[in-house]
């Protein structure tokens, strides 16, 4: 009886940590087009941007802090989670970069990050085994990027606040640049030993 408690607690869909991930979802077009405005002649929106960062990290801590505490932990939200994580990072390079206060080369470094993950859970798929779960390094990491990049988006203005903006945020960035790839490594390993485990097991 307990088994099958927890089974459905686990194929729930409908769940206050999957809305705040939905709602995460929800956010990333309304961010990237919040602060792309002024490149297409509007106004500029960098606080209402910055509001909707600071929501996505706020839900990023809860969804998965309310799953655990209230037994929520699903099939779902195992794929919302780190869908709305990457998207985020992703529209904010993408915005960030166009308005040439991200550096190209930093962009690709982390887009390339993800094009080795993409290609690490092909291999796992074509061998049976679902994408790897988030580890503690791949969550620091986000936590770290999700600090840079509102902080880079307000370093890009005058003043002091925007001064001392540019310098905790290109801190982050480095750090949480450095921790994603160090993830990502983590990651390869992990797939390099499953995959010797199936090929020693035929």
């Amino acid at each position: 009886m307990e088994v099958q408690e927890t089974r459905v607690q686990t194929d729930r869909v409908l769940t206050i940590p999957n809305v705040l991930s939905m709602a995460r979802l929800i956010g990333v077009p309304l961010f990237l087009w919040l602060i792309l405005r002024p490149e297409f002649g509007g106004p500029k929106s960098d606080g209402w941007a910055l509001l909707v960062l600071a929501f996505s990290g706020v839900s990023d801590y809860l969804d998965g802090k309310l799953a655990r505490r209230w037994n929520q932990i699903s099939s779902l939200g195992r794929l919302l989670d780190p869908a709305a994580d990457r998207l985020y990072i992703l529209s904010t390079l993408v915005g960030l970069t166009w308005r040439e206060i991200l550096p190209l080369w930093l962009t690709c470094v982390l887009l390339a990050r993800e094009l080795v993950l993409l290609v690490m859970v092909g291999i796992l798929r074509r061998h049976g085994y679902p994408p790897p779960q988030v580890n503690f390094l791949g969550k620091a990491a986000t936590f770290n990027l999700m600090y840079a990049f509102p902080l880079l988006l307000l370093s890009d203005g005058s003043g002091w606040i925007s001064s001392l903006a540019a310098i905790f945020g290109w801190a982050f960035a480095g750090w949480g640049t450095t921790l994603y790839w160090w993830a990502g490594v983590l990651y390869v390993v992990q797939v390099r030993r499953l995959i010797r485990a199936d090929a020693m097991a035929d």
